[in-house]
């Protein structure tokens, strides 16, 4: 049976980049991976995220620690009392319910920490009676005292100076961020960066919103903390489809689009690695601080940078350069290139006499890929071109001329 020319073309056409397992295609970084191709997928990965996140933050809410709202802390020595025991003490010393009630420490350390709505004199007297007569705890004499048991008022003020604070914090944060990458880099980087970084901000209080856990000064901490991270990874993504895209639109050989694709997948290692290096700290917060030593504030603190690094890791790579690429390709030098180098494949499948673009990209999925204006994805590849005969010699056999082959002595 004749083989058609297509199938002829097949093996010329099929992409190495392709070939290997995952890993291997991840340190060559060779561009295999079509993230740029794909954005509009990732776009509605995004805003469902948000989406989500927002809902959570509407109907859901904060559970704000007494930092923020203020209350009453009453604290004593654990000893054999468990918080299921101490909430019914309090339940049944005041008639209501316990903010919280959680285990501090460790071992002969531990102590059980009871927050609650703001209680007068008279019903601190009265919570601590009950307790020491349930639990007994004893003072630094090894005897059962009242005196075992502390108390402490917190206002509400000192929370709300904190997140006054925390705000104009991040505002001059996003100012100074997006003045140093129009600068460093240009106006369309420093928006793409802005937005995966709201991005992260909205998820990562989603997530905490979600899970319940209590919004203390830690928390706000970790959420500025978790700025810096995603804005680094942003930032080196960046520098390296700055690296690749100079010169690129005097070329007609690859898009504006292609080049940044290839930075993302040079730069997937060097994420990965570093969100590795970052999770296994605040894993070990989770793991020692709150699992062994049981204390609450580094759980708050753990959440929220965990949440962070993992979020601001996936929107750096998947959020912020196929944003960058829809940017450049609304008009202007990048668009009209774009249309420029599509338009020159065209022709070559054209004198060629190829099969179109969309049957090939079935062989070489990951090859040239190309978005235009439009949004629409265009894959094409080099034709494959016939071998040219030697100079000076003819393509078809002389008459007379020996059959080729070795020549027999």
């Amino acid at each position: 049976m004749a083989t058609t020319s297509t199938e002829a073309e097949r093996p010329t056409l099929a992409d190495e980049r392709t070939r290997g397992s995952v890993l291997s295609r991840l340190y060559t970084g060779t561009g295999a991976f079509d993230v740029v191709g794909h954005r509009r997928r990732f776009f509605v990965l995004t805003g469902l995220l948000v989406l989500a996140s927002l809902l959570f933050l509407v109907f859901r809410g904060f559970n704000l620690g007494i930092d923020f709202e203020g209350g009453t802390q009453v604290q004593f020595p654990t000893g054999s009392a468990t918080v299921t025991q101490v909430e019914a003490s309090y339940a049944r010393a005041l008639g209501t319910n316990p903010v919280s009630v959680q285990t501090v420490g460790s071992g002969a350390s531990s102590t059980i920490q009871i927050r609650s709505i703001t209680l007068d004199q008279a019903q601190v007297e009265t919570l601590k009676q009950t307790l020491l007569q349930d639990f007994q705890p004893v003072d630094s004499t090894g005897s059962a005292s009242v005196n075992a048991i502390s108390d402490s008022a917190v206002s509400s003020t000192w929370g709300g100076e904190i997140t006054r604070k925390a705000i104009i914090a991040l505002v001059v944060f996003l100012v100074l961020v997006t003045v140093f990458i129009a600068i460093r880099f240009e106006r369309d980087m420093a928006i793409a960066a802005l937005a995966a970084l709201f991005h992260d901000i909205i998820v990562t209080a989603g997530v905490y919103s979600l899970v319940g856990f209590e919004v203390t000064p830690a928390t706000v901490i970790g959420l500025l903390t978790i700025l810096g991270f995603s804005l680094y990874d942003t930032v080196v993504v960046f520098d390296k489809v700055q690296e690749n895209t100079r010169g690129v639109l005097s070329l007609t050989r690859r898009t504006y689009a292609e080049q940044t694709n290839l930075a993302v997948n040079q730069t997937f290692m060097r994420s990965i690695n570093t969100t590795i290096i970052a999770v296994l700290p605040v894993l070990g917060l989770l793991v020692i601080g709150v699992g062994i030593l049981g204390v609450g504030t580094l759980k708050d603190l753990a959440l929220v940078q965990l949440t962070g690094i993992l979020v601001g890791t996936f929107s750096s790579i998947f959020l912020a350069s196929p944003l960058l690429v829809t940017l450049k390709e609304r008009g202007g030098e990048v668009a009209a290139h774009t249309r420029k180098v599509l338009a020159r494949r065209a022709s070559m499948y054209a004198r060629a006499g190829a099969a179109e673009p969309a049957a090939v990209a079935l062989t070489a999925p990951a090859r040239n890929h190309a978005t235009s204006t439009t949004g629409t994805v265009a894959t094409a590849s080099r034709p494959a071109r016939a071998p040219r005969p030697a100079a000076g010699r003819s393509s078809a056999p002389r008459p007379g001329a020996r059959p080729s082959g070795k020549r027999r002595r």
